[in-house]
């Protein structure tokens, strides 16, 4: 089981906890931390997309973030982010290398498996420079069935027009281009 810290809408816990599975069918409020892992390439810059695993709980098969996942109770945003880069892609990384995007407040119900799936998420997002070639990543079998990098103009227009599966918001990625854009 994991748990997780029950939130405020400013994703400060509450000083109480609630399993997973609970608070996605209940659709309580609690955190994540999203991670882009971005590149220069013949003078574009790329991001890392993943592709979830076919026996996800949601989104089976979509492509989706870098590397993202709930925050355990009594974790922080950066000390998850460092955790789940080093389990899904196999990447160590410092906290002193997340550049912090912003926030985002998800609030998403989906059916998935014929169960509602109602996802409510005080997540940070962040963007961390490595340039990797696609098969040096060490890729979480559980999580992920492989990796890819894009331009990020094309993965703007592949959340925005969905012309893959994906489970990007279109929301997110740009404030991943906005943040790179100010550096």
């Amino acid at each position: 089981m994991e748990w997780l810290d029950i939130v405020d809408m400013d994703g400060n816990p509450t000083g109480k906890t609630v399993e997973r599975t609970i608070a996605h069918r209940e659709g309580i409020w609690h955190r994540t931390s999203h991670v882009w892992l971005v590149r220069r390439r013949a003078g574009q810059i790329e991001v890392l997309v993943q592709k979830r695993s076919q026996d996800k709980d949601s989104y089976p098969g979509c492509y989706d973030t870098s590397s993202a996942g709930h925050i355990p109770a009594g974790s922080g945003y950066e000390e998850s982010a460092i955790r789940e880069l080093k389990e899904e892609l196999g990447i160590d990384a410092k906290e002193s290398e997340l550049h912090l995007c912003g926030k985002r407040t998800i609030y998403h119900d989906e059916k998935f498996y014929g169960e509602m799936f109602i996802d409510r998420q005080i997540s940070k997002v962040y963007y961390l420079w490595r340039d990797l070639e696609e098969e040096a990543f060490t890729i979480q079998k559980e999580e992920l069935e492989s990796v890819r990098w894009m331009p990020l103009s094309d993965c703007i227009a592949m959340a925005a027009e969905q012309t893959e599966k994906t489970c990007i918001a279109t929301e997110e990625i740009l404030m991943v281009e906005k943040a790179l854009a100010s550096q």
